[in-house]
């Protein structure tokens, strides 16, 4: 404990702030091998200990943020079969999300810095705490584990503070995620084409609120399903997208499109959709939740869907109210600059962190690694059943942990432990590509599975931009992210429906400038330049 009791005193003040800092930091893994716990290094190759290293029994202590309905027992069928598979002696701490930070900050401000420990994304603690060394730098154990292997150079990036890399991503897919639909069916109606860009989808929405597309001769229709901070724009490519850095300002540093002329441009096609009566009525106060049910009711003929997680019982109610609904995606278009492509999000949810006192003990280090990599391993979907002997022992035995139906495995709930899954940090397979998930293959509804299938495809194909803001470090980014793009959602709202004019844009953007954003895109632009990062389509 000697190192972390040195900073302690550093970090005592950091117990009281810890939870103040925020900002929106808010979504393709490299392809290669899929990897088997049998793949991870021996002891004797990381430690040169051999058989003695195997039978230490090492006590590993770990915290991690859940929700309520995912806390484990403190003891349980799943966490024995841990013990005894690695030959330690785990001691996982699970605390409520909204409680999580002021208990870590606690630990790690006493000195008494877990084993292993999580955070939902590189806060300011993050980087304040991987300066005062109480984190261990990861760079010469990543071409150890398989699963490490697996992660994204870009990835790596966003958890590196002056060449060393401090923290293990949680597997998130960085695309097949929310992308525009629409209403086929409204579409052959009408006699009209898929937009290919911003005018035609505007003369679609438009049509859809005014010429009766689902044929019941009333006027209950309208074109896009939009809720509240203007979710979804309908950012059909990483040109337009407001949370990317891809446009510069005169001075040639990158800015958030968030403030873009393009950004403007795309404000004043909203309004104009507003205008018309083509956005969800009163969109300012409506959540997301109303705008799903509003496409699913047959209401809006445009809104956005990802294979993962698609609703399939929103699915069937719109069958019902008509069977012969049928729904596309939207694909990507061709931005003026010739690029064509969505943007990728951040690739992960939640990061590792290990006890910078791990380094003091290559043995017991490995064990944690060993036992990291392991719960992150990706199994096929065919392979997610007894058949495959290290998904079953994850998972708890098929009949025991999970069962299987319809050839879909169903999880116990957390809260039995009846599973190592129930107790581990983090275990989230990494796939080693976002296909490899085949989302598509889990639906039961032929519609939902069919449309599941369409984005799949449609993103397989399609580049994707990987956004700078993710890779880089700025303190203001996330100290005051949200609170600046908080304001301009508020300013750009009264935009839309007519109660700030969209000739202020200027006077906006420089307000918001003046609230942290000047000094934001000066460290990003800092950032990038150290770091050799920039925007780049793959």
């Amino acid at each position: 404990m000697k190192r972390n009791k040195a900073i302690a005193t550093v970090l005592l003040c950091l117990v009281l702030t810890a939870c103040s800092t925020g900002g929106n930091n808010p979504s393709k893994p490299s392809t290669g091998d899929q990897p088997s716990a049998s793949n991870s290094p021996s002891a004797s190759e990381t430690s040169g200990n051999g058989d003695n290293a195997r039978r230490q029994k090492f006590t590993i202590n770990a915290i991690d943020f859940r929700n309520p309905a995912a806390i484990p027992p403190a003891t349980g069928r799943g966490l024995d079969m841990i013990n005894e598979k690695f030959n330690i002696d785990y001691k996982p701490q699970f605390v409520v999300i909204n409680d999580y930070m002021q208990k870590l900050s606690a630990n790690v401000a006493s000195g008494e810095v877990p084993d292993i420990m999580t955070m939902e994304g590189p806060i300011a603690n993050f980087y304040k705490w991987a300066k005062q060394g109480a984190f261990l730098p990861l760079n010469d154990y990543i071409d150890k584990y398989p699963t490490l292997k697996l992660v994204p150079d870009y990835v790596w990036k966003s958890m590196t503070l002056d060449g060393q890399i401090y923290a293990i991503p949680r597997y998130f897919p960085s695309s097949y995620l929310g992308s525009p639909i629409i209403r086929k069916d409204w579409l052959d109606k009408l006699g009209l084409k898929a937009p290919t860009n911003y005018e035609e989808l505007k003369e679609v929405a438009i049509a859809f609120t005014k010429n009766d597309p689902d044929g019941n001769n009333k006027d209950d229709t309208y074109g896009m399903a939009i809720s509240e901070y203007v979710n979804p724009a309908y950012e059909l490519g990483g040109y337009w997208e407001f949370r990317s850095w891809y446009h510069q300002d005169e001075e040639g540093n990158y800015i958030p499109n968030f403030i873009s002329d393009t950004r403007k441009e795309h404000v004043a096609w909203l309004a104009d959709l507003e205008k018309e009566g083509a956005l969800t009525p009163n969109s300012a106060v409506v959540n997301a939740t109303q705008a799903t049910n509003d496409f699913f009711s047959g209401k809006a003929g445009i809104w956005i869907s990802s294979p993962r997680g698609m609703d399939e019982a929103a699915f069937n109610e719109l069958l019902k109210i008509n069977p012969n609904a049928k729904i596309e995606p939207i694909e990507p278009f061709v931005a003026p600059d010739g690029e064509q492509g969505f943007m990728a999000y951040k690739a992960y949810y939640g990061m590792t962190m290990l006890s910078a006192e791990l380094a003091d003990d290559p043995d017991k280090l490995h064990r944690v690694l060993e036992f990291l990599d392991f719960g992150r391993t990706f199994y096929p979907l065919d392979e997610r059943n007894k058949s495959n002997p290290d998904y079953d022992w994850m998972y708890g035995n098929e009949g025991t942990g999970y069962t299987v139906e319809d050839g879909t495995a169903k999880a116990e709930s957390a809260e039995k432990g009846l599973a190592p899954i129930n107790f581990y940090i983090d275990g989230l397979m990494w796939a080693p590509s976002d296909d490899a998930n085949e989302y598509s293959r889990t639906y039961k509804s032929p519609a939902a599975k069919e449309l599941a299938q369409k984005l799949e495809e449609m993103h397989k194909n399609t580049k994707h931009f990987i956004n700078p803001i993710y890779q880089i470090f700025s303190d203001t980014y996330i100290s005051k992210g949200s609170e600046l793009d908080m304001f301009l959602y508020e300013e750009q709202t009264k935009m839309i429906f007519g109660q700030r004019p969209i000739s202020d844009w200027d006077k906006m953007v420089q307000e918001w400038r003046d609230k942290g954003g000047a000094q934001m895109i000066k460290e990003v632009n800092e950032a990038m330049k150290a770091n050799g990062v920039k925007g780049e389509y793959k």
